[in-house]
């Protein structure tokens, strides 16, 4: 004799394919976060990726659309398994059983599945970590890229858990309490269809969008230059409009489309009906997926804008090699290099060197009052370094003439490059002798390799010998350019790096933002300089291959063949970092999608057996399973990347004020890798439509 329990546990074993679902989805979200956040908080990503830098912030943006992605995933997941589990709680519930005895083999069953899945996949992320890690580095290989973990990341995973349980008992909690049997049993075939707009509601929410991309990006821009105010983070919430605008483009292309129907209002009217009714699934998947794939675009946009950039600069520079250095150092001179480069058979050529002065500036610096400043003259703001008209000329090839008493700032000639210069001094002092003179700003002068984080100027060349008088080698400095005739070699170029290093004293050991006037003035007032805190970045002689060595220290040359030969070691981690982003949302968002087009097949089952029982083709039936998982896909597709692309775009502009011939040649390059990212979201779709018309047949 079968007992309830008996009956229970068969209808369970029949309802093994929704579990299997449950357990999946579970487990891909589990495995997903868990390997974010084990990226997160890697200690080897954290060494490279600056503290309060753009690009540990972004990594977090991203990661809130991810665990944004994966909550409502979760939750959808959880509700489809009930959804398909209510006939089996209607079946024992008309047999007699009760709510309550039901509820504690239900709650034993959903903690069960939840806590296996969540496990599988918590336990899962590492290795997959580490084989993506590993992969990585077949490609770009540095002494940085040894991959270690914090398991502090464990308790976004544990929260994140805890989120999955609690929807999982709610839900149970939910069905569990209704009454009305029949209901129950067909609850799998109740519509969910969204409350219908108007067809103003695509373009209103394409308006939207837009519109919340600006204000998100521009509201922190007003409050900092219009009030004088540091934005707080709950400015934020201003690019609520993108998220709203984003759920209405998606109702609008569930309820409506996007094609005229007035000629054929019933083309495809199986299809758009099918999406329709069950509109409130579709619409929240479709908005799933589309912050998911905007959060991977963007992870992935970072490796061309960044290489890019990076590779037409380097392919612009008049000369191959170019180094400074402080006066009272004892680096290799001119007969010296032709030395070292003729043991690799090379011959030094083109060799220039001018001598420049280290300057006190005054200016105008912001004073913090909490979140508000106001701006205020400081007589030693920052330090300058600055060339006479002669140096300038001897370096360059280009003729200034300046009046006495004015002085220029050397930018890139396309006008980038000026978030490092001050432009608003008036007084330049020396800082052995405290001798002042006074200066006016004469605007730019244009010269890429003599643009860096700490700028260089030119001065009038009277005063440039006034004010430099008595001035200590410490704050003297020479400024060098040379060729090598004929093909460089990695060897020389490797052999003079390490030689220069190790001229250099330990008073050179410090990164480019370090500056010795504005310690000066901290210092006298009594504070602790920001440069010298433990949080700042450090570069170390021991570690000279080092991305922050390489990227931050101050006195770093510019060579040509070793910036391009090894970029991708420098950048490595930056690089594997991002991209690593990407391929996580892009998983998330692609499997979102295809469960979401399985789902279809098995929730609209009954319907598509009615067809062929009327006698629809094949190919008809083909052609429905394509209306419908059609725009599983690409919706989501355009509106993540166009959205993306187009924030970008504003990004780059908002930087400067322009988009540079670097920029957009990054941004055609991102162009192209959106037709990559297309091409596999196609593929994907293709194997989805290949299982789904298996499902009907089956």
């Amino acid at each position: 004799m079968m007992t309830l329990k008996d009956l229970e546990k068969k209808l369970q074993k029949a309802d093994a394919k929704q579990a299997k679902l449950y357990l999946f989805c579970n487990f891909i979200s589990l495995l997903l976060i868990t390997a974010y956040s084990a990226m997160m908080f890697s200690p080897t990503v954290l060494l490279v990726l600056p503290q309060g830098g753009d690009s540990r912030k972004q990594m977090v943006a991203i990661f809130v659309l991810a665990l944004f992605g994966c909550v409502v995933f979760t939750i959808y997941a959880s509700g489809l398994f009930f959804r398909k589990k209510a006939k089996q709680l209607g079946t024992l519930m008309a047999l007699g059983a009760s709510g309550r005895r039901l509820l504690p083999g239900l709650f034993r069953e959903v903690l069960t599945l939840s806590a296996v899945s969540s496990f599988l996949g918590i336990v899962a992320g590492f290795p997959f970590v580490w084989i993506l890690w590993n992969c990585f580095k077949l490609i770009s290989d540095s002494s940085q890229m040894a991959l270690t973990f914090d398991f502090k990341c464990l308790y976004l995973s544990a929260v994140f858990f805890v989120i999955v349980v609690a929807c999982s008992c709610l839900n149970a909690y939910r069905y569990l309490k209704k009454t009305n049997i029949m209901e129950v049993m067909h609850e799998e075939h109740r519509n969910e269809p969204v409350r219908e707009l108007g067809r103003w509601c695509g373009p209103v929410g394409i308006g939207l969008v837009l519109a919340g991309a600006v204000l998100g990006y521009m509201g922190p821009v007003v409050c900092y230059y219009g009030f004088q105010f540091y934005a707080p983070a709950w400015i934020n919430i201003l690019y609520a409009p993108v998220f709203v605008g984003l759920y209405m483009i998606m109702l609008h292309t569930v309820v409506y489309g996007w094609r005229p129907r007035k000629k054929d209002p019933y083309k495809n009217l199986i299809a758009r009906s099918m999406m329709k009714f069950q509109g409130k699934q579709t619409v929240n998947n479709l908005l799933v997926s589309t912050v998911l794939i905007a959060g991977s675009v963007f992870g992935m946009f970072y490796l061309p804008m960044t290489g890019v950039e990076r590779a037409m600069e380097i392919k612009s520079r008049p000369y191959d090699y170019y180094y400074h250095y402080r006066a009272d150092q004892n680096v290799p001179d001119e007969e010296e290099i032709s030395t070292l480069a003729a043991k690799h058979g090379l011959v030094v050529k083109d060799f220039k060197k001018a001598p420049y002065l280290s300057l006190g500036m005054d200016g105008i610096t912001e004073v913090e009052e909490g979140r508000s400043f106001h701006y205020e003259r400081i007589p030693f703001k920052c330090e300058g370094r600055f060339l006479s008209e002669e140096s300038y000329e001897a370096l360059t090839g280009e003729k200034i003439a300046l009046e006495k008493g004015s002085y220029m700032a050397v930018c890139k000639s396309d006008g980038t490059g000026l978030q490092f210069l001050e432009e608003t001094a008036q007084v330049l002092t020396n800082m052995e002798t405290f001798q002042s003179i006074p200066v006016k700003f004469a605007g730019y002068a244009h010269y890429d390799l003599l643009t860096d984080s700490s700028g260089y100027y030119v001065l009038n060349s009277e005063d440039y010998e006034s004010v430099g008088q008595d001035l200590g080698g410490e704050w003297m400095g020479e400024a060098v350019f040379f060729n090598i005739d004929g093909e460089d070699s990695y060897e020389f170029a490797q052999d003079f790096f390490y030689t220069l290093i190790s001229s250099f004293g330990p008073e050179c050991e410090i990164p480019s933002y370090y500056d010795r006037v504005s310690k000066y003035y901290a210092n006298s007032q009594g504070e602790v300089y920001w440069g010298d805190t433990p949080d700042m970045t450090e570069v170390s002689f021991s570690d000279p291959d080092s991305s922050n060595f390489r990227i931050y220290w101050k006195y770093m040359p510019k060579s040509r063949l070793l910036d391009q030969t090894d970029y991708n070691s420098t950048f490595s981690v930056f690089l594997m970092m991002f991209l690593f982003i990407a391929i996580i949302c892009s998983l998330a968002a692609v499997i979102i999608e295809y469960t979401r087009c399985m789902t279809i097949v098995l929730n609209n089952r009954y319907v598509f057996e009615d067809l062929k029982r009327l006698g629809a083709s094949p190919g008809f039936l083909l052609k429905e399973i394509r209306s419908q998982a059609g725009p599983v896909f690409k919706i989501p597709a355009i509106v993540g990347m166009g959205a993306m692309y187009f924030l970008y775009i504003l990004l780059m502009y908002g930087n400067d004020g322009k988009i540079t011939a670097s920029e957009a040649g990054g941004m055609a390059v991102c162009l192209f890798i959106l037709m990559g990212i297309g091409l596999i979201y196609y593929a994907v779709y293709r194997l989805a439509v290949k299982n789904m018309c298996h499902q009907i047949q089956g």
